[in-house]
């Protein structure tokens, strides 16, 4: 999974800059012609925080019971499709089918106060998503802030239908949810090439964890009520 990532990451970084520079070759225009066209398709890249929303379980007053905590956040890649479709000149529709990568970890203490003492979670996702979105933004010559709203249907293919023996996780993750989404950003119109920067929040609406205890570690399971995904995605799409 590591190195699957690493080979991403090299990747996006690449292509973003060479989509950049390709870009920058020429002057930026204004014409109006641009934002006309029904239809534009591009591709977007970008980084993720990916976290969970944590209930603990109303167990935890109970001997020997956990009391779970998010651990540090680690940078996951995000890679998508853009299909746009212009409604009039301040809104659009957005359908981005593409893939997401990142990990979560969860820590484990006997009380809420002290350092953790248990083995942390190390929960690792690969979402296939299909995000849809409405856009609207205003143009002001070659740039177009925008803000977007929407929903996203995300598979977990990567979460495990049973424990394996060989892995210290002891929690399991449900494989689909589904996310409510917001966020901000800008559109630049370039000479060659239209390009957004994004900054976006995607809550998940289900309880995602797998109420399915493991047969030797049940109280990691046994600590948690409700687990829900949060996820802050910054990205560049390229039209």
């Amino acid at each position: 999974m590591k190195a699957t990532l690493k080979r991403i990451s090299v990747a996006a970084v690449i292509l973003m800059l060479g989509s950049g520079l390709s870009a920058q070759k020429q002057l930026p225009f204004d014409g109006p012609w641009e934002d006309e066209k029904f239809f534009n398709v591009g591709y977007s890249i970008g980084l993720n925080a990916m976290t969970f929303k944590i209930d603990p379980s109303e167990q935890f007053q109970v001997s020997d019971s956990l009391y779970p905590s998010m651990g540090g956040v680690l940078p996951g890649i995000n890679i998508h499709l853009t299909l746009n479709f212009r409604l009039n000149q301040f809104f659009d529709i957005r359908l981005l089918p593409g893939m997401s990568f990142g990990q979560r970890n969860i820590g484990f203490s006997t009380t809420s106060l002290t350092d953790t003492v248990f083995s942390p979670q190390k929960i690792e996702s690969s979402f296939l998503e299909v995000p849809l979105q409405l856009r609207y933004g205003w143009r002001m010559r070659n740039i177009k802030p925008y803000i977007i709203g929407g929903i996203n249907y995300r598979f977990d293919f990567y979460a495990q239908d049973k424990y394996r023996i060989e892995r210290p996780v002891y929690l399991r993750l449900n494989k689909p949810d589904l996310y409510y989404e917001a966020g901000a950003g800008v559109r630049f119109y370039l000479s060659n090439i239209k390009m957004s920067a994004e900054i976006k929040i995607s809550n998940g609406l289900k309880d995602v964890l797998a109420h399915d205890p493991h047969p030797e570690y049940p109280e990691y399971c046994n600590a948690i009520e409700q687990l829900k995904s949060r996820m802050w995605v910054l990205s560049l799409h390229f039209e």
